[in-house]
Formats: C-alpha cells, structure tokens, sequence
C-alpha cells in the first residue's frame, strides 16, 4: 500500500469507509418509502408558502402556534434567528391577522405570541387534503400495524434528529 492511499482504498474502496458503506448497503423498499416520503414531505411547506403569500419563517412560526403559545425569545431560539428577526416575523403575522401579542399570564413583563383563528385557518386550510389522505391512509391500519409503523417512524425520527443535534 503507498503513502497516498486510504485506507478505504485498501478496503477496496476507492471513497473510504463510508462509500465502502453505502456501496455494500441494499436498501429495502421501506427505506425507499422513507426517502420518499421525506423528498415529499420536504416539498409541503415551500408549495403553503407560494400558496399563502406567507414567507417560510412566517409559516414555521404559525405551525408552532398552533400547537402552543410562545415568547418571542423562544420564537427566536425555534426559528434560529435573532430575537429582533422574531420580533419582525411577530409585526408581519399580526399585520395580517394571524398572530397577536398578549402578556403572559405569570410573567407580565413578557409577552406572548398567540395565534389567532384567520392564522390557524391560514396554516390548516392548506394542509387539511394532505390532513385527510393521512388519515384515511391511517385508518387502513390494524392498531397492530400502526405500533409497528409508529416504531420505524419514531427510530428514523431519532436518526434524523441525531444529525441536528450540537454534537453530532
């Protein structure tokens, strides 16, 4: 073996291990179902955006607020921007009616984003046809295969969520 060869290429791997990795790896139709489901899924909030007049960052915040209401720092911390970039996402939601500021109950110095109901028709009146095909598709399911649909979604969750994180 010279000097300049990897150790991959001595493997019989031109690329190094992970190539040796990926060549040598079959994937199975479920992965295949992943990945496209998760091509598909990348593709959702670009074509609400175009849909909705709204911006990504305006969409990501009324996606949250549907679930709960947040600070704006917290806003900022979820969206990765500055506190002052999630104040101005706040001013542009409220202008069009989709958001409105109320102080928090415990903490009066601060504030909180809540949506309000034209912001959550906004964000669901887009997603309720793809809402309804999951659904149907959902209910085509034993409680026994959705167990097991819900493992292998929650381990590639996991997985997904492990190449975010700080220390990856």
């Amino acid at each position: 073996m010279s000097e300049n060869s990897s150790e991959g290429e001595a493997a019989g791997h031109p690329g190094g291990p992970a190539t040796g990795f990926v060549d040598a790896w079959r994937q199975t139709g479920s992965l295949e179902a992943l990945r496209r489901a998760v091509r598909e899924a990348g593709r959702v909030r670009p074509a609400v955006t175009r849909r909705s007049g709204l911006s990504v960052t305006e969409l990501a915040t009324l996606e949250l607020l549907v679930e709960r209401p947040v600070g704006l720092a917290e806003l900022a911390r979820h969206l990765e921007v500055s506190t002052a970039a999630a104040t101005g996402v706040g001013d542009r939601l409220e202008a069009h009616g989709h958001a409105e500021r109320r102080a928090h109950p415990r903490d009066r110095r601060r504030t909180d984003l809540h949506i309000t109901a034209s912001g959550r028709e906004e964000v669901l009146g887009h997603l309720l046809p793809m809402f309804a095909r999951l659904a149907e598709l959902d209910a085509g399911f034993s409680a026994a295969e959705r167990a097991v649909v819900a493992r292998y979604l929650d381990g590639a969750a996991e997985a997904f969520a492990a190449m975010t994180r700080d220390d990856a």
